[in-house]
């Protein structure tokens, strides 16, 4: 949803907003990260991520474009990756992060 992170681009730009403090909930949360892959951090002091819905990032046959399972350091596959995203905050808190 490209037009969320142009609108917010655009805002910040019309009211010149600089060190700006982003905080997106659920959906919101990954629009933050969306404006900030899309349009720079140049604007932005800092971005909290509350609570958000991670895109599916693995590799599978539905999400081709995603990280291979190698390259992530995620629970092993018996564990599912709907485990992570819909379990209590301790099972989020084991489900890991991608290798950068």
């Amino acid at each position: 949803m490209d037009h969320y992170a142009d609108d917010l681009a655009a805002l910040t730009a019309h009211l010149d907003l600089k060190d700006a403090v982003h905080v997106g909930h659920s959906t919101g949360g990954g629009e933050v990260v969306h404006y900030l892959a899309r349009h720079g951090e140049s604007r932005v002091a800092k971005a909290a991520i509350i609570s958000a819905v991670p895109p599916l990032m693995v590799k599978t046959v539905t999400n081709p474009g995603g990280l291979p399972r190698e390259n992530t350091n995620l629970v092993p596959e018996s564990n599912t990756i709907s485990a992570c995203l819909e379990g209590a905050s301790t099972i989020r808190a084991s489900c890991g992060q991608p290798k950068l």
